[in-house]
């Protein structure tokens, strides 16, 4: 296993807490503390700042979410199963809140939407880019284009609203109760 260097040890700190608390409540020395990396190092890798850092971090957990959305579409060949086995893995990450890393990118992306214009359309290219896997694993399932590519905005909203909620609850029961909704949305 490749060692992490202190541009990803950055990064998934950043990434980490900006999910968990916010943008505005994430503070640069405290992404610096706990990376465990020093502080010439993020401006050396983010010269620009805390944006740039956030831009970073949400292409960072992007690919991150991409390759787990893969992973869980590429068990099954019905799309419905294979949403419900992403589903079921992002749920997991809720039984230790330390283990919650990868999470979608919603809580950032209403945070700062309104006021931010690059973290924003980074943000929805984020949504985009996960949309657009379901979409193709309900194509490849038979689906219509058109259809296709509602229910995958559809079940993205499902998945960043029940990550907010099992955030709130301290409990992935929302996103269990999505997970054992999919079929009936997903269905020809």
């Amino acid at each position: 296993m490749k060692k992490a260097n202190a541009r990803d040890k950055i990064l998934e700190t950043a990434s980490r807490l900006f999910q968990l608390q916010g943008y505005h409540a994430t503070g640069l020395n405290q992404i610096i503390k706990e990376s465990g990396s020093p502080k010439g190092s993020l401006y050396y890798y983010f010269p620009k700042g805390k944006e740039e850092l956030a831009i970073h971090a949400v292409q960072y957990t992007n690919k991150y979410v991409q390759v787990q959305i893969k992973e869980s579409l590429n068990k099954s060949s019905d799309a419905a199963q294979a949403i419900q086995y992403f589903i079921e893995e992002l749920s997991k990450q809720f039984e230790h809140e330390e283990s919650i890393a990868g999470m979608p990118v919603g809580m950032l992306a209403g945070e700062t939407a309104l006021i931010n214009e690059p973290l924003r359309e980074v943000c929805y290219a984020a949504f985009q880019d996960w949309e657009k896997l379901f979409r193709e694993k309900m194509i490849e399932s038979g689906f219509q284009e058109k259809q296709a590519g509602e229910l995958a905005i559809v079940i993205n909203c499902m998945i960043e609203g029940g990550i907010l909620r099992s955030l709130t609850e301290k409990t992935s029961a929302p996103l269990q109760q999505i997970q054992q909704q999919i079929p009936v949305l997903v269905r020809k």
